[in-house]
């Protein structure tokens, strides 16, 4: 008799075991849960945490979304995920690719959709049964945003004031790759000068230098990229400028 018993707390310790590991291999997905967020035209949200403003309204059709811990202080910002859903009648399998545009915590998600991009996990005719759970178990993993015909490009944050004030968002962020710190080179001093991770997506620095600004910025923690006459000398708050530039 304690043979059986024993066989089957084996298997179930190795099912503890071997079903983590799965969900959380890099090569496939980390299991999770997804909700949503009320939006009247169920696009994306102007107000959310990482700093994008209209951009994070509309990329990607409105396909965003707000994270918790992927989050990553707004390291996470602009990064794209392919999200699942695992109920097999109601949804695709492929399911949905969202941006992160917001910061957001629900009932053990670590996903909270905009109605857009939550209803895109569903079967054809199926979006109003799928968004009547509320919240559905999901698998996740990071992939390469697409943006064609975008390069990167650096706007200037609305709160910017000329001269005394300048703020930038990095927007049209493709690939994998996590933008880690921003630089503008002084001139008159011959360095460069680092600018602060304000909050989110949104890098800023009191008094920046005059003229037409070269920025540089560093990749994943390692490599500097620079971009010459990044801003021109007569920048406007609002204005998104292209680096001519595609992260891979």
């Amino acid at each position: 008799m304690a043979l059986p018993v024993f066989c089957s707390t084996l298997v179930l310790c190795l099912m503890m075991v071997i079903f983590p590991s799965l969900c959380r291999s890099q090569d496939t997905f980390t299991c999770s849960r997804a909700t949503y967020y009320g939006s009247p035209d169920c696009l994306g949200t102007p107000t959310g945490a990482c700093g994008f403003g209209e951009f994070g309204r509309n990329v990607n059709g409105g396909g965003v979304g707000a994270v918790s811990k992927l989050y990553r202080n707004g390291t996470g910002c602009g990064a794209c995920y392919q999200v699942k859903c695992t109920i097999p009648q109601l949804c695709t399998d492929d399911g949905v690719t969202i941006v992160v545009t917001d910061h957001g915590e629900g009932d053990h998600t670590d996903f909270i959709l905009s109605p857009r991009g939550f209803t895109r996990l569903a079967r054809p005719n199926m979006a109003y049964d799928l968004m009547a759970y509320g919240v559905v178990d999901v698998q996740y993993k990071r992939i390469s945003c697409q943006y064609p015909g975008y390069n990167l490009m650096f706007k200037v944050h609305e709160h910017s004031r000329f001269c005394e004030y300048l703020a930038l968002v990095v927007i049209y962020q493709a690939g994998q790759k996590d933008i880690t710190a921003v630089e503008l080179w002084q001139e008159d001093c011959k360095e460069w000068r680092g600018m602060r991770k304000a909050y989110g997506g949104v890098w800023d620095m009191p008094n920046p230098p005059k003229g037409a600004l070269n920025l540089r910025f560093q990749v994943d923690g390692q490599n500097w990229v620079q971009v010459s006459n990044a801003i021109p000398s007569d920048w406007k708050a609002g204005v998104a400028y292209d680096s001519t530039l595609q992260l891979t």
